[in-house]
């Protein structure tokens, strides 16, 4: 899950792989698999580096009893 901020200026959850694309025009609209958009202030390149980073966290870090 990656925490954004919505145009309301409240704080959500994500799970990132619900993401089908990201437009970026005066606001950033994310379009998820199931056809819903959402519009947060967060640009693009910041969704995708909090993406990147959680993934990061999840693969990279597994718990002590999963090595």
């Amino acid at each position: 899950m990656i925490t954004l901020i919505s145009i309301k200026k409240e704080e959500f959850c994500l799970n990132s792989e619900l993401i089908y694309k990201i437009e970026e025009e005066h606001d950033t609209i994310i379009t998820l698999i199931d056809g819903k958009k959402l519009r947060v202030v967060n640009k693009t390149e910041d969704i995708i580096n909090r993406i990147i980073e959680y993934k990061r966290r999840i693969y990279c870090n597994p718990p002590e009893g999963n090595r």
